[in-house]
């Protein structure tokens, strides 16, 4: 999986003035950071009144993603950009507050598979109905809750004007975190696939995105795989695919146009592209050594080729030994470059129609 460090969003629901809700989600901040590092996830304080979203006032229905206002769109980004939940929220009459549903039925895809887990606060249930009654709600948007809680009850919490949780609280919030980054971890591959920039694979259950530097370890793991049968073929370990570092992978990722395709959480091929002028450059085509004959290996080409120039010429090479490789190309209507090759290397190309 990408090594992308997850994003916690701890949503404070109370707008009302003076409310306890900015003190707990404070005291809630502080006292995971440490956990929060170990983990290596970050977490981001969020207060819905500061989003300044009046009633829900877009046209288009929610799960559609068209949205008309501006404060829609910048909680839109936000709540994409998040890998996981914890909402802070009082109970209001057994309920949870206004400001939260609101929040919550403002948007649609993008709650989709993400863990959320409640912090609560108030008197008699420490605020527990407010959760049970959020619950209903987080589920309907296919958001996920955990089962760890924290609840505070308010007469046991708090010392004049001082909030002063006791240490089993702290000790329930470390284990709603580390509960909650599990689950964001599981349900990654579930956001992925359902995330509109991503393409629907060839394979049961795959889609193809494009890769960033944040997946190097896995496109690394998979070079070593795949190159190491052509050294082997080509009787030789002059191949950088073979030699490159996580480091030199992040370098070129960030470079290159590369797209990987996935399924459950594994890569299970990948290409990449770079133009120049009318000439698209294809390389590291690779394709798990499991999944060889599955036609995964021609859609990824045909993936690459859509990005050419018409009127262009789409260009790559391979080892003059592997046969496979050289077959798919010229299965797909490329040839050999003309003039003088490097030793054990065959360029070839193809044209584009204009």
């Amino acid at each position: 999986m990408t090594t992308k460090r997850p994003r916690i969003l701890v949503l404070v629901s109370s707008t009302r003035p003076n409310a306890l809700g900015p003190a707990v989600g404070r005291w809630l901040t502080d006292t995971l950071a440490p956990d929060a590092e170990r983990l290596g996830v970050e977490l981001v304080p969020q207060a819905i009144g500061d989003l300044e979203l009046p009633f829900l006032d877009e046209e288009e229905h929610p799960s559609s993603g068209v949205y008309h206002h501006e404060h829609t769109r910048r909680w839109s980004g936000i709540v994409d950009g998040a890998d996981g939940f914890v909402v802070v929220t009082p109970e209001y009459n057994h309920a949870m507050p206004a400001t939260l549903k609101n929040a919550l039925d403002y948007l649609g895809p993008e709650w989709a598979w993400k863990p959320v887990g409640f912090v609560s606060y108030g008197h008699t249930s420490a605020g527990t109905r407010a959760v049970q009654h959020a619950k209903q709600v987080v589920t309907a948007l296919r958001l996920v809750p955990v089962g760890a809680t924290v609840a505070l009850r308010i007469g046991d919490v708090v010392r004049g004007d001082e909030l002063v949780p006791q240490p089993r609280h702290a000790d329930a919030a470390r284990g709603l975190l580390a509960e909650l980054v599990r689950a964001a971890h599981a349900l990654a591959p579930m956001r992925e696939r359902e995330h509109p920039a991503a393409v629907e694979g060839p394979l049961p259950g795959s889609y193809a995105r494009r890769l960033g530097p944040d997946d190097a370890a896995e496109v690394t793991v998979l070079q070593r795989c795949c190159w190491l049968e052509e050294a082997l073929v080509n009787d030789t370990l002059a191949i950088p695919a073979l030699h490159e570092s996580p480091a030199d992978v992040r370098a070129w990722l960030a470079d290159w146009d590369a797209t990987g395709l996935w399924r459950d959480g594994r890569l299970l091929g990948m290409v990449r592209t770079r133009r120049t002028g009318t000439d698209l450059h294809v390389g590291r085509l690779a394709v798990a050594p499991d999944l060889r004959g599955l036609g995964v290996g021609r859609w990824l080409l045909g993936h690459a080729e859509s990005a050419a120039e018409k009127g262009g010429r789409i260009v790559l090479s391979t080892g003059a030994a592997s046969h496979r490789n050289l077959a798919l190309y010229r299965r797909q209507g490329y040839v050999p470059l003309p003039g003088p090759q490097q030793e054990g290397v065959v360029d070839l190309a193809k044209p584009v129609a204009a």
